[in-house]
Parts: structure tokens; sequence; C-alpha cells
């Protein structure tokens, strides 16, 4: 049996306008907007995806490997919403996020959302037997992606005077556990990069907020601890929904916040 995070994409949907209208009154319809979801074929980027997908915004997702970005467009087609646009890029390299984002404003005119969902775990040792290069990649998919999306996004939303951005923590930003030392410090890193920035954006009509997950229910995640309870994880499209109400209207008044999405964990 698939896993939640999987089975969604087995179900046959119908994206319809009963459903533009139900989005619609909830205020999670976000067919005007352009949206950027860094990461956005992983584990979590995926549901994220398809969540904007549904509510029919222009979607641009980055990735690295072309099957997990087919397993998106193929979910997509599953339930009759438009495609995504792909593009492959590194996003811990500055140049070449500046050059994609001036080309996805190029191609839409504006860019509304950024939901940076890049990121990688690395943990169970102690500090001091832990290999050098750790500490670099740690810092690059959790601190400095971060810094480089922000960095050629924030200018254009500024432009635009309008704009939301979500980055994804952890609840590791906050309960630093053993053996997971360069994890930790990273998440908490990246969690004081976006309430900064938060700070800097005031002037602007700009929200930043941080996402603060525990252990995702992901296959990745319960191929990794099959002895785990599964059912106390948060569910990707559990957490998507928080990210939508995030960088929706409604939610404008909820500005350099770090939200919590435990489960039971």
């Amino acid at each position: 049996m698939a896993p939640p995070s999987r089975r969604r994409f087995c179900m046959q949907r119908v994206y319809n306008q009963n459903d533009s209208e139900t989005q619609e009154q909830n205020g999670m319809n976000f067919h005007d907007k352009v949206v950027l979801v860094t990461g956005g074929t992983g584990g979590l980027g995926r549901e994220v995806t398809i969540a904007f997908l549904e509510t029919g915004a222009t979607v641009v997702v980055t990735y690295r490997a072309a099957e997990e970005f087919a397993e998106v467009i193929s979910a997509a087609q599953k339930i009759g919403a438009p495609s995504p646009v792909g593009v492959s890029v590194d996003v811990t390299d500055a140049g070449a996020v500046e050059k994609f984002i001036a080309e996805t404003v190029a191609r839409h005119g504006h860019l509304d959302i950024l939901v940076n969902t890049v990121g990688g775990y690395a943990g169970g040792t102690n500090l001091w037997e832990v290999d050098p290069g750790k500490y670099d990649q740690m810092l690059q998919l959790n601190l400095k992606a971060g810094f480089v999306l922000a960095r050629s996004v924030v200018p254009q939303m500024i432009k635009q005077n309008n704009g939301w951005i979500v980055n994804i923590a952890s609840k590791a930003a906050f309960d630093h556990a053993a053996g997971a030392a360069l994890y930790a410090a990273s998440k908490a890193a990246a969690l004081a990069l976006m309430d900064s920035l938060a700070a800097d954006v005031k002037p602007y009509n700009i929200n930043v907020n941080s996402i603060l997950p525990s252990i995702i229910d992901t296959a990745a995640n319960r191929k990794a601890m099959p002895g785990a309870d599964f059912a106390k994880w948060p569910k990707p499209e559990e957490i998507a929904r928080v990210i939508l109400f995030l960088c929706s209207e409604e939610a404008r008044v909820i500005h350099g916040a770090a939200i919590p999405v435990y489960g039971k964990t």
C-alpha cells in the first residue's frame, strides 16, 4: 500500500469550475498568481506544487532529478490541473538563480510567491565525529539556498509592492537534539535569516514566514525509520495547506512568524 504522501497521486480528481469557486470562497484561489516552489519535486515540495496547481496558480518549480519532475507532471495530469513549468537549476548558485529569476519574470510578467522547500539532513553522529564536508553541505542546502533565492526574488517583489515568501526551516531550529548539531545549526540560522528579512521588508507589502516541520511523513523517512509511528508525523499535504494559507490575503497579518507543524511528535 502506498504511503499517505504518495496515495494522492493515485487518486482521480477533476479540476473544474466548482473546485475553483470553492477555493475562492475559502480565500485560496491563486489563479492570478505566479508561484515559485524551489525543490518543488521533493517529498514536501511536490505536495506544495500540486496544492498550488489545484488553485489555478501558475507554478514554476526547480528540480535536480528529471524523473521526479516527470512524476509531478503526471500527478498534475491525473487531477486535470495545468502542468508546472520546470527548471533544473542549482539554487545555491547565485549567478544561476539571478538569471533564472530574471527569465521567469520576463516570461510571466511578475513573481508573487516563493516557497523554498530545498534542504537536507545529516545526523546520527556526534559532532566530533562528523565529516567536515557535512558542514558545508548543511549550510549550502539549509541556509545559502534561502539567502540566494531571497536576494534575487525580493527586489522584484519590492518593485511590485507585493509578495509572499515561505521558507522551510525545522523543529530542530529550536529543538537541538544530540547527533544533529550541524543540521540544527543550519536550520536555526535559516530561521534567523528569514526573521531579519521580515524586518527588512516591513515597508513593503511582502510577507515573510517560516515553517517548522518535525519529521515529515514521506516515503524516504519511512524507509529510513521503518519502526516509527508514522501516524504521528505531519503529512506533506497537511503542511502544504498551511503554506497556502500563509500565502493568502487572509494571512496578511502573519509576518515574521515561525509556524510549528509538528503533528503529534
